[in-house]
């Protein structure tokens, strides 16, 4: 009996080390490999000074016509991803990729990641290029910023297009997300062992391998970071902000939307309210995913050209 409880136990405290012993593991070889990553980064862009801090921005074109590039939430690296439409947009614009704050090669920040400080952080790397006239185009989460911007700066902003951007009171726009757990998994090692079993999400993409490479790079330097997990908890309090909010009834406003969106019933009228709003505008729908902008820049680039060609001088 004695040597049955005996093996018992010896069983038990097995069950029990053998997944303390596999995240310890794990936690080890995440905060090797996450050095030896932070090597690999290679610089792009140029950093201008915001709010005592440094802020990535990547300039292209000369054409005489400004375009700003305001990500979606949880873009780990702005001016990568963003790369195909810039390469459409520069051979008539001068477009201006802003990485905020916890992207890209921006720093991390310990300023709660409100709609109204990304908009003054925006703004202010925008000043130091003295950039003061210009069309805002963003992605996702960017379209609720975009409605603090516009109406804080009303002046700078010649005309906003969205590519899938959210809108105020979409469905589900109050759901909180886990980000306390999301930062013991990243620093037990766990998301980078399942990001393993997943693969690249960037293969067959519209980006070299050096291109994919350093997006992976920076998507396991930013994508649980302080900085991108304070701007998940305040999204609700950042979709609140802008209840019942429309953009400037003079602002010309060009909507790209996917024409299905499982995610967020009635997506596409949700879109379609919102230009009504404004008394110049257009929205398009494209059959695609959310990320718009990797897959059909020709087209996003020819239709913005269109649009801003009829607009009068505002």
């Amino acid at each position: 009996m004695r040597k049955l409880r005996r093996v018992m136990l010896i069983t038990l405290a097995i069950i029990v080390a053998i997944p303390l012993l596999f995240l310890a593991t794990t936690a080890t070889v995440n905060a090797v490999a996450t050095n030896a990553e932070a090597a690999e980064i290679t610089s792009y862009g140029q950093l201008v000074p915001v709010d005592g801090k440094h802020m990535n921005v990547v300039v292209s074109g000369q054409g005489s016509e400004t375009i700003v590039l305001m990500p979606g939430l949880g873009t780990a690296a702005p001016g990568l991803d963003f790369q195909p439409l810039i390469q459409e947009l520069a051979a008539q614009y001068r477009v201006i990729a802003v990485e905020p704050f916890g992207t890209g090669l921006s720093d991390q920040t310990g300023t709660a990641r409100t709609g109204s400080n990304i908009a003054r952080e925006v703004h202010e790397a925008l000043q130091y290029l003295e950039i003061d006239r210009y069309v805002l185009m963003g992605h996702s989460m960017a379209g609720i910023y975009a409605l603090t911007y516009s109406a804080t700066y009303p002046d700078e902003v010649r005309a906003f297009v969205g590519i899938d951007t959210s809108v105020p009171k979409q469905p589900g726009w109050n759901e909180r997300v886990p980000t306390d757990a999301i930062a013991v998994l990243k620093d037990l090692g766990i998301t980078r062992v399942l990001t393993s079993i997943t693969g690249d999400p960037y293969a067959g993409g519209p980006y070299d391998e050096k291109t994919r490479r350093q997006l992976n790079l920076l998507t396991t330097k930013n994508a649980a970071a302080p900085t991108l997990l304070n701007e998940v908890d305040n999204a609700p309090t950042n979709f609140e902000a802008v209840s019942g909010m429309t953009f400037p009834k003079d602002l010309p406003v060009l909507l790209f939307v996917r024409t299905k969106n499982i995610d967020v019933e009635g997506w596409v009228d949700l879109h379609q309210r919102q230009a009504a709003s404004v008394d110049k505008s257009r929205m398009i729908t494209i059959d695609g995913e959310h990320y718009l902008h990797r897959t059909h820049s020709p087209l996003i680039t020819q239709a913005t050209s269109s649009f801003l060609n009829t607009l009068s001088s505002r």
